[in-house]
């Protein structure tokens, strides 16, 4: 079997996905639902059937590309990633592991490889939390880690429904058949940019991934009094503001004082009410970002940010309320799968790195029901969720021809 990635025609179909976006180049913005993304997801299907995959969508939005194997009874092999991207994004994050992944069975089909186990493409829904506030969605449903149930009850900023979006999107069925069963894959491999600087750093080809680390994530409100700027006393005030500017760098302490580099905390919104420069904030909603490898050490930090809460809450005379949106367990990757990966980069001489992911992927939610495993090229400097992420076309052919030759193994 000699495999050949055409990694000139993998290049312009990225930068032809590119150009499908709400942002003006290099950013790419593609919000789930949207006209855009519904345009860039049909774009997906016809690519897959012009490489004759046989191709659904459940009702989530999940799309499935299978080749079908010589026993297609037997669990099939999966590889895949999302096309959804948040504001003013790069066109390299999940898009990689989409086409990377199709242009793998592209190569695996042009040599004449014959799978026993079915090999199927799947493209993520809604793997941003853009739209509805929680990230990975289409993942979530399909390992039965969120329930049907709860993702009805989902809203985005417009008041609108999971239902009423996916409806009006065209998607039929019920949210309860999306659920996959465990044996659906024999294993499942994603590529994926690292959107981090260690492989770039050492100049290492490759990088095979461990464990992926665990989020969660918090909606945090904040009341207090408003006022008119000049009118209110400083010693009489209780600044909404104030306590959540406190509060996030108490946020910020809880991480760095975890003993290890591997526990981040983001805050990455802040609205403010009434937003007005001559009024004092009464109200005031900050998101929690925070994520370990390591589940009791994440937990122990949350602890930490919920006694500050507390404390600036009696200091400042301020409620503070918070919401749990999600808190998920870390996943390590499945030792079989993390073979077929190394096998493949020994057999062409790639150097490869055994690392954590401490962003989380669809894969984290796979691995609740199949042998999963990532697979990451490196990425300039480390930028990702911004314009200028880029990863080089030799780097995207390489990880593509490694998941190939993994796919091969795994689908024996």
């Amino acid at each position: 079997m000699k495999l050949e990635i055409d990694q000139q025609r993998l290049n312009a179909e990225i930068e032809t996905l590119a150009a499908i976006s709400d942002a003006e180049p290099p950013a790419v913005t593609r919000i789930v639902f949207t006209p855009t993304d519904l345009k860039a997801r049909a774009w997906m299907i016809a690519r897959c059937e012009e490489a004759g995959l046989a191709v659904r969508q459940d009702a989530i939005g999940n799309i499935f590309a299978r080749w079908n194997g010589a026993d297609p009874a037997t669990p099939a092999v999966g590889t895949g990633s999302h096309i959804d991207a948040i504001p003013n994004a790069g066109k390299y994050d999940g898009v990689v592991g989409v086409l990377g992944g199709l242009e793998a069975i592209r190569a695996l089909r042009r040599s004449g490889f014959q799978p026993k186990n079915s090999i199927e493409l799947l493209v993520f829904a809604t793997e941003e939390p853009t739209r509805f506030g929680i990230g990975c969605l289409g993942s979530r449903l399909l390992s039965g880690t969120l329930s049907a149930d709860a993702a009805t009850k989902l809203k985005d900023r417009d008041g609108e429904s999971v239902e009423e979006v996916r409806k009006k999107a065209g998607l039929n069925g019920t949210l309860q058949d999306v659920k996959l069963q465990k044996g659906y894959y024999k294993g499942f491999v994603e590529l994926h940019i690292e959107q981090g600087p260690l492989l770039e750093r050492g100049k290492i080809s490759l990088g095979i991934v461990k464990s992926i680390a665990a989020p969660a994530s918090l909606r945090i409100s904040i009341e207090g009094a408003g006022g008119h700027a000049g009118g209110v006393l400083m010693l009489d005030r209780k600044d909404a503001l104030c306590a959540a500017a406190e509060l996030i760098l108490a946020i910020e302490t809880a991480a760095r004082s975890s003993g290890a580099a591997d526990t981040v905390a983001t805050v990455g919104v802040c609205d403010v009410f009434p937003g007005a420069v001559n009024s004092i904030p009464s109200r005031v909603g900050i998101t929690l970002d925070i994520r370990d490898t390591d589940l009791g050490r994440r937990d122990a930090a949350m602890q930490k940010i919920e006694r500050a809460s507390r404390d600036i809450s009696a200091k400042r005379q301020v409620s503070i309320q918070s919401e749990l949106v999600n808190a998920d367990a870390p996943a390590d990757c499945a030792p079989e799968v993390r073979a077929a990966l190394a096998e493949s980069c020994r057999q062409h001489g790639f150097p490869f790195l055994e690392m954590v992911s401490r962003a989380y992927h669809d894969s984290l939610f796979i691995s609740r029901i199949a042998p999963t495993g990532m697979l990451f090229i490196p990425c300039r400097n480390g930028y990702s969720h911004r314009p200028d992420e880029y990863a080089a076309p030799e780097d995207i052919a390489r990880g593509a021809l490694v998941l190939a030759e993994a796919l091969a193994r795994l689908s024996g």
